[in-house]
């Protein structure tokens, strides 16, 4: 029997970290870009570059302060929740997140320095006071996925009674699984921030035609996206063979394998229900091919976990279908990056097509879905377990109170977070809107810049 607070614990678990998610880039990249537009305004002189860098941090500091609102609830959600895990691994377990508070406090200080200093600092030295929040953004994340993966790949600690007695931090946070699922994560932050913010400026080009600064700002991001969606395409398939090796019973159900053997196709789409997959299209040897690039590769199958850790029909087909959805997004992306490579190689711009607007818009909706499902894969994939080998999820969850009355309450917050955050973001569009581009919301012009230099010189 399952707990009564179970159901309504994983709910809000993923209500909350599917929300928190979506802002992560943000922190993660969008700070990035941010820097990437104030470089070419001071490198080149160029003025709207400068006013969309500081329009940009803007955006960021809004967003940052709405990310710290969420993932403090999810923090006091671990405790809340889930005092089974933090009862008895969170000597192990909180080291990571440890080390993301200290990133966490490092990047709000630089964050308010960056946007402080505007109008206070010298060009280039203001620039430089903005390298720490990308760094630190880098940091945090690089933290939480570090707790992650460790309920993925547990290690660094000891036990003795069912308890833990002794804790080597540097393996607990470099775990097995740490470097392919940060790397991964690193790239798709990149990727969503920047397929997201072109969609935006992709829809202002449908609107504005030829505007330099709506182009400029759907050029930066894209750039950065571009470049990276390849590189993610190939981590993404070295992480799957990493998990293939490492993690068997979660790739069993991401490929949704019945039972253990070879020669075994890949399944696209599809309801897994009593030991087989309903309506999915099978590629004769796909899984055994990409797993060992044989096709007499062995892959075990649901069959070979235990039927008391065994995940439900209902779980197996979540996590397939979602990777699904991750790989056929990343696919689209993929091709809407070619098609902005090669306009870009031959005109130096985005593609003439007034079907790109669109496509890029896309673009950007089919990034945050890749991101949400692919962490539906590694969280749902995991289940039974919330340690994997050591804690199971129902052995995790509180056993007091009601859940679902905690779950309202934090919807109606969320709610009301979400509601205020985009108020706030389009008043900053209609202020910058009305206003246009105006040499007084440059912090310093080309001249400025150039005085500086020599002054620094």
């Amino acid at each position: 029997m399952e707990p009564s607070q179970l159901l309504p614990a994983r709910e809000q678990m993923a209500f909350t970290l599917g929300f928190h998610i979506i802002l992560v880039p943000f922190g993660l990249a969008f700070t990035f870009l941010m820097l990437v537009a104030e470089w070419r305004g001071l490198r080149r002189g160029d003025r709207d570059a400068l006013v969309l860098a500081r329009r940009w941090s803007q955006v960021a500091a809004v967003l940052f302060a709405v990310g710290a609102v969420s993932g403090t609830v999810l923090s006091f959600e671990l405790g809340l929740l889930w005092p089974g895990l933090m009862g008895r691994y969170g000597a192990a377990f909180g080291i990571p997140f440890a080390v993301e508070g200290l990133f966490f406090f490092l990047e709000a200080i630089f964050v308010a320095v960056y946007v402080y200093g505007w109008d206070r600092l010298p060009g280039w030295r203001h620039f430089w006071t903005g390298v720490p929040v990308v760094l630190a953004g880098i940091g945090g994340t690089l933290s939480v996925v570090a707790a992650n993966a460790w309920m993925n790949q547990p290690g660094g600690f000891t036990l003795r009674d069912g308890r833990v007695v002794g804790v080597r931090p540097l393996e607990v946070f470099f775990n097995g699984a740490f470097w392919y699922e940060s790397v991964h994560m690193l790239l798709a932050g990149y990727m969503v921030a920047g397929f997201l913010t072109a969609a935006v400026y992709a829809r202002g080009l449908r609107r504005a035609g030829n505007d330099r600064m709506v182009r400029l700002g759907l050029m930066i991001p894209l750039t950065m996206a571009a470049i990276v969606t390849p590189v993610q395409i190939f981590v993404g398939d070295v992480v799957a063979r990493e998990v293939f090796h490492r993690e068997p019973a979660k790739f069993a159900t991401i490929e949704a394998v019945p039972t253990t053997g070879t020669h075994v196709p890949e399944v696209l789409g599809g309801v897994y229900s009593r030991g087989r997959v309903l309506g999915g299209i099978p590629v004769p040897n796909g899984a055994s091919l990409l797993s060992g690039f044989r096709a007499d590769t062995r892959i075990q199958g649901i069959d070979a976990i235990p039927e008391e850790v065994r995940p439900t029909d209902r779980e197996v087909t979540i996590v397939h279908l979602a990777f699904d959805v991750m790989v056929g997004a990343g696919m689209y992306l993929l091709a809407l990056s070619a098609w902005f490579g090669l306009a870009w190689w031959r005109d130096r711009g985005p593609p003439g097509s007034r079907w790109f607007p669109l496509a890029a818009i896309v673009g950007g909706v089919l990034a945050v879905v890749a991101l949400e499902a692919g962490w539906v894969v590694t969280e749902v994939g995991r289940q039974p377990w919330t340690v994997v080998g050591h804690l199971l999820t129902r052995d995790a969850v509180t056993r007091s109170g009601n859940v679902w009355f905690f779950f309202a309450a934090t919807l109606v917050l969320y709610a009301a977070v979400a509601f205020a955050t985009v108020h706030v973001l389009r008043v900053l569009r209609r202020r910058w809107r009305d206003s246009g581009v105006d040499p007084s919301d440059v912090p310093y012009g080309p001249a400025r810049a150039d005085e500086s230099a020599v002054g620094e010189g």
